[in-house]
């Protein structure tokens, strides 16, 4: 007897990448970086890109968010690349998608629906899977209508009232419901995550809180310095939960290290706001390590980018080292990473070179935490 087998393999989705360029939105990214950091995160979610097509506009069309010319080469370009799902590079309105959807015939997703899939992957405990879960459901809540468009083409009148119409609404009913529920359990973890951090206050053991940019090396240096066993990847947002170690120093001075999710351009406001919970714990930092990849051809943008998001977060205040990560891939050894130091004359007080994979410079950086976790101290007795 022959037996059915049920094939388990997915096919990779073929995805084509869409940007528009706009002067208020790119704030010093350009359309190539910015669409090349959208192939990145499209191949960490599991897609092959297969082309990209930018515009520069005044703004998006509120119809389909590009021109008409360039909608129809979009179309155009369906048979060439075979592509099956199209990326666009900003949110989205429900308006714009649903028209996107309808003509090119293939799935669309923005920026925010591709982010919030790679966290929804990354997600390993409870606390980040309701974060995630929270930021999906207030994303997919004002675009249900699109789910029933099928119900809407049968038009007005007899025959259409009832069905479609109550579904949907039965449907962002439970959503509602859902999202009041995951508030709820949400705000449950920020009290359980207060308590812990009052008794870390009555301990009076200093925090230090890892930021940076998604992929510039905050979890190996978390490894490096705490022998954590923390996941590495050379993907976007492979360290999503928070991590915290203690560190005892030579001097038996101690203080505990967070790693928090890394951050990235255009990081919707509704991911910021569902991860509340987890980002209260850089509000209550003594000191931030602002990690940066100094090899990334964006580094100057990346760096603002994490500014601003600081800024957005009431956190820019906080006193921090600026942590320039990766030096192994421009010098070949300690003493020529001694040299570069002394050449570009980097302050001493807020700025160290290291390289966390290597272990170079770390002796530095614990030298100058706990040089600034003790002025902190002095401050606040003062």
């Amino acid at each position: 007897m022959r037996q059915a087998f049920v094939t388990t393999h997915t096919e990779v989705e073929q995805a084509f990448l869409v940007g528009v360029e706009t002067k208020a939105s790119m704030d010093g990214w350009s359309i190539s970086s910015s669409l090349e950091e959208l192939c990145y995160l499209a191949q960490t979610a599991g897609a092959e890109v297969v082309g990209e097509l930018s515009q520069r506009l005044e703004k998006p069309s509120p119809i389909y968010y590009l021109g008409k010319g360039k909608l129809e080469e979009l179309i155009s370009l369906k048979g060439q690349c075979q592509y099956n799902v199209v990326i666009f590079n900003d949110e989205l309105s429900p308006r714009q998608q649903r028209n996107l959807e309808e003509a090119l015939k293939v799935k669309v997703i923005d920026r925010t629906a591709l982010i919030l899939d790679i966290f929804a992957k990354r997600a390993q405990t409870r606390e980040g899977q309701l974060q995630v879960e929270l930021a999906q459901h207030q994303y997919l809540l004002p675009r249900l209508a699109g789910q029933w468009s099928h119900l809407e083409r049968l038009g007005a009148g007899i025959g259409t009232r009832g069905p479609g119409e109550s579904q949907l609404e039965t449907d962002r009913r439970l959503i509602r419901n859902r999202i009041h529920r995951l508030q709820a359990q949400i705000e449950a973890v920020r009290r359980h995550r207060a308590l812990y951090r009052q008794k870390r206050k009555r301990n009076q053991i200093p925090i230090v809180a890892l930021v940076g940019y998604t992929n510039a090396g905050k979890s190996t240096l978390l490894n490096a310095l705490s022998q954590a066993d923390v996941l590495v990847e050379d993907k976007l947002f492979s360290t999503l939960d928070p991590v915290t170690r203690r560190l005892i120093l030579p001097d038996n001075q101690q203080f505990l290290l967070t790693d928090t999710v890394g951050f990235i351009h255009k990081l919707p406001l509704s991911i910021v706001a569902a991860f509340r919970a987890t980002l209260e714990e850089l509000t209550e930092a003594d000191l931030l390590l602002h990690v940066v990849d100094i090899t990334h051809h964006d580094a100057a943008e990346q760096c603002q980018t994490v500014e601003e998001i600081l800024t957005g977060l009431h956190l820019n205040a906080k006193p921090r080292i600026t942590v320039l990560n990766k030096i192994d891939l421009v010098v070949g050894s300690m003493e020529e990473l001694t040299a570069l130091a002394i050449f570009l004359k980097l302050p001493d007080d807020t700025t160290v070179l290291i390289s966390a994979i290597k272990g170079w410079g770390l002796d530095k950086l614990l030298d100058k935490i706990v040089i600034c976790l003790g002025e902190s101290s002095s401050a606040a007795l003062t």
